[in-house]
């Protein structure tokens, strides 16, 4: 009886763990997304097994350290071409790519901060209309507000000191307004002046503002829900490349030492890299401008 022996040779293993590698990586990054994590606790729920706290309690600890510092995962990252190409050219592509990334983390993290602040600012609307409607003096009212919801942070010591001793309070929501998200104080700041101006009911005023930005809020959210389907198709734009790699391993063509050590590859991968950057910037713009409208 004649059998064929199945060899694994090296640069089998070596696809594989960096194909794990990749993964492991992968898994880090979507486990930090809170939606994510919600879903897995509900599909999970009532299954403790060792195993899986054990990776619960590895990832919490890679999460801890990574925090703030995402943009280093690029190095592992860039890693896995330059092991399997045999070049440090991904290496020193990974370690020009750092710096772009915490840029787009910052900007990213930036615009979460906004978003945050300006759903708090409808809350502290809602407080404040509530401590009114209650019976209360419209500077003690806006202290419990700012108190309770603490969305101004340091503008809000302003605010507050401004109603607890007298001061100027649209003066000090104005310049409070200056922060990012908080650019419906402005309407708080007017509606504040007409009422002492000209005694009409604050609460009213406050209670239409309040309307408004729920209006816009919801718009926001819908608009955001219209565009993920835009978002989605520039992220798989944006990994066909590397699966035409990996498709190119798979027939054996080796497509990461023609690109890294010849100089037709080296041309290729460098044109290819540029117009994939534009062709990102692009998209993303169109998309962009599409939330901006």
């Amino acid at each position: 009886m004649t059998g064929e022996t199945t060899h694994v040779g090296v640069p089998d293993v070596v696809h594989a763990a960096a194909l794990c590698a990749v993964m492991a990586a992968w898994l880090v990054v979507i486990g930090h997304s809170r939606p994510l994590r919600r879903a897995r606790a509900l599909l999970a729920e009532g299954e403790r097994s060792p195993a899986r706290e054990r990776w619960r309690t590895a990832r919490s600890r890679i999460e801890k350290r990574l925090r703030g510092r995402w943009e280093w995962l690029c190095l592992p990252v860039a890693s896995v071409p330059a092991v399997l190409g045999q070049s440090v050219l991904p290496l020193i592509a990974g370690a020009a790519a750092v710096p772009l990334a915490r840029r787009l983390l910052l900007r990213r993290q930036s615009r979460q901060e906004r978003e945050a602040r300006a759903n708090g600012l409808v809350d502290l609307c809602g407080a404040l209309v509530g401590e009114l409607r209650a019976g209360r003096e419209p500077g003690e009212a806006l202290l419990v507000a700012v108190r309770g919801t603490d969305v101004m942070g340091e503008a809000g010591f302003r605010v507050s000191a401004a109603a607890r001793f007298g001061g100027d309070v649209p003066r000090a929501l104005v310049q409070a307004a200056g922060e990012p998200g908080l650019d419906g104080l402005t309407g708080v700041a007017a509606c504040w002046r007409v009422a002492v101006g000209s005694g009409a009911g604050l609460a009213a005023g406050l209670g239409r503002l309040e309307s408004a930005l729920r209006a816009e809020r919801r718009q926001r959210d819908e608009l955001r829900a219209q565009l993920a389907g835009a978002w989605s198709t520039v992220a798989v734009l944006a990994l066909l490349p590397v699966l035409g790699l990996g498709l190119g391993a798979a027939l054996g063509a080796d497509p990461l030492r023609v690109l890294l050590h010849s100089t037709v590859g080296l041309v290729c991968l460098v044109t290819g890299v540029l117009l994939e950057v534009c062709g990102l910037f692009w998209a993303a713009r169109i998309v962009r401008a599409g939330e901006a409208g």
